[in-house]
């Protein structure tokens, strides 16, 4: 684009105005001399508005400043005139959970190392319907934040990966602009953790700084797919050999459309990107709602096992929200009869995604992260499989009390995608499927993404990540554990009246290990396990 054409963009349109009066005043000036006061006064500020624009562009702390040069400062004003934690207020997310309306502040503290600490206690109603807190210990530990980490990889695995316990969860280059993409795998490099790729394939902008890659493989198989869209294991097998990439993860569903698929807008499948994917630049780039590899649940795992094996023994899961509970038991039926075992399982929560969604889809179909999160940890626990297969969770998690409360209910980790999204600028504006992101984070127009600076938002990233594990050890010390894997249902409490609460061990009821072999009573899961099949997901009829 033209310096002509961005001079008269919206974006940059009062800086030009603004510019261009400070030049013809100026010229008035030197024409009319004897008049300083009627000229000179409004020539000095249009020049400072004009040096203040300038600075704007060529700054590197905000995107927005960069983007919308002058006029974005009101919207730093209009914070500056409230109270900086007024956002934090109680509501009722459709789990009965207590949450923010908007946790970009702490995250925008610990990105940049500030200070999260706030006077005059919590913002919380604490005998409001909800309310939960983690029960704390008389003999507290102190817990080395560089020792929350876990090993993935099960028997079958030849090349188990160590990682951190809070990860960057699946966001693709497409939906991402370059810059982001960037950002967010080098700060997972400096701060040792990993980063999924998302379904839009390996690009090099994921290359670019070497740091831990998963690669999630979508039902449109971008990265390893033969012209017609199908599988292609050559393309795969030439794909995950690189070292850089250390798991495998099959997305069957996401919590923000489950049983949707997915779509880039034409306007985001730039060549680049087209090229990445397989697919033709310009066009509406679908991924299909259901896979074409498998049809089955033992279709599914000898595809895992498939996977794994051309990928060298790198360890290989798959991604769900949870749905019909028969359909996940008939996977956990199909890993007893056949012996094949992922070496993770990723639950997604229907409450989170980053990207767009139908409102129908967003508000009313799959399971939130907590039901689907106990009840994969139960399955597994009932089938005794649990101790082989690790368990991540996603879905609007962000602080270290998020992470502390799904590994009490199962997780092994937890992966972020908009808590990242905030530590590299996201400001929310809700335009991430127009093409016209304000910060640069999720666009496609280099206009827009070249204002997002890589090296000060990958430094963010990493700092992010390091006070949140900070904060998770923290309280993992303060509830006498020595890790967050041993946090259990019972360290935590929810408050169900004014005058009662009462702990997790109580909401979440545990199986027994081998439970579902031995025939189970339990309603949660008795008729589902009938109802099972492992040659078929759904029903007959």
């Amino acid at each position: 684009m033209s310096i002509l054409k961005l001079a008269v963009s919206p974006r940059y349109v009062v800086l030009t105005a603004v510019i261009v009066l400070a030049i013809a005043f100026a010229v008035e000036l030197g024409i009319h001399p004897d008049r300083p006061w009627l000229l000179g006064t409004p020539l000095a500020v249009l020049v400072a508005l004009s040096a203040l624009g300038l600075r704007d562009l060529l700054q590197t702390r905000h995107a927005v400043l960069r983007n919308y040069p002058i006029v974005a400062h009101l919207r730093f004003l209009l914070e500056e005139m409230r109270p900086e934690m007024r956002q934090y207020f109680f509501e009722d997310d459709k789990t009965g959970t207590p949450f923010s309306r908007d946790r970009r502040a702490v995250v925008y503290q610990r990105a940049k190392r500030a200070s999260d600490k706030r006077p005059f206690g919590t913002q919380f109603d604490v005998y409001a319907e909800g309310y939960e807190w983690i029960r704390h210990s008389l003999a507290p530990k102190t817990v080395d934040p560089a020792r929350l980490r876990n090993t993935i990889g099960g028997p079958d695995c030849a090349k188990p990966h160590d990682a951190s316990v809070f990860d960057i969860s699946a966001m693709s280059f497409g939906a991402l602009s370059a810059n982001a993409i960037r950002a967010l795998n080098g700060g997972a490099r400096d701060g040792g953790f990993h980063h999924d790729t998302g379904e839009g394939g390996i690009s090099p902008h994921h290359r670019e700084a070497g740091g831990d890659l998963v690669w999630e493989l979508g039902s449109g198989y971008f990265g390893a797919r033969n012209p017609d869209g199908s599988f292609s294991p050559e393309r795969f097998a030439a794909q995950a050999a690189d070292p850089q990439i250390k798991m495998i993860e099959v997305k069957l569903s996401q919590g923000a459309k489950p049983g949707h698929g997915g779509v880039l807008p034409a306007a985001k499948v730039t060549e680049e990107i087209a090229a990445i994917r397989g697919v033709a630049p310009w066009v509406d780039c679908v991924s299909p709602a259901a896979h074409t590899a498998f049809s089955t649940p033992i279709g599914l795992l000898e595809f895992l096992a498939g996977l794994r094996e051309l990928s060298g023994g790198k360890p290989v899961g798959f991604k769900l929200c949870v749905g019909h509970p028969w359909e996940f038991l008939g996977i956990v039926k199909a890993m007893v009869e056949t012996k094949i075992l992922p070496d993770f399982i990723v639950v997604d929560g229907k409450e989170g995604g980053t990207g767009a969604a139908p409102l129908e889809f967003m508000d009313h179909l799959g399971q939130p992260l907590r039901d689907g999160l106990d009840f994969v940890h139960n399955a597994l626990v009932g089938a005794g499989l649990r101790g082989a297969i690790r368990i991540g969770a996603s879905g609007k998690i962000v602080t270290a009390f998020d992470i502390a409360r799904a590994m009490a209910l199962g997780a092994d980790w937890c992966n972020s995608a908009r808590g990242f999204m905030f530590a590299i600028g996201c400001i929310q504006s809700q335009s991430c499927h127009t093409d016209k992101c304000p910060v640069g984070v999720a666009t496609q127009d280099p206009t827009r993404w070249r204002a997002l600076d890589v090296a000060d938002k990958r430094a963010r990233v990493t700092a992010f990540h390091a006070s949140t594990l900070h904060a998770l050890a923290e309280l993992t010390g303060a509830a006498g554990l020595d890790h967050p894997n041993r946090f259990m249902p019972a360290h935590f409490s929810r408050r169900v009246s004014v005058d009662e609460s009462i702990g997790f061990d109580a909401l979440y009821p545990a199986l027994g290990h081998g439970e579902l072999l031995a025939g189970s009573d339990d309603r949660r899961f008795r008729d589902a396990w009938a109802m099972a099949r492992s040659d078929r997901f759904a029903l007959e009829g």
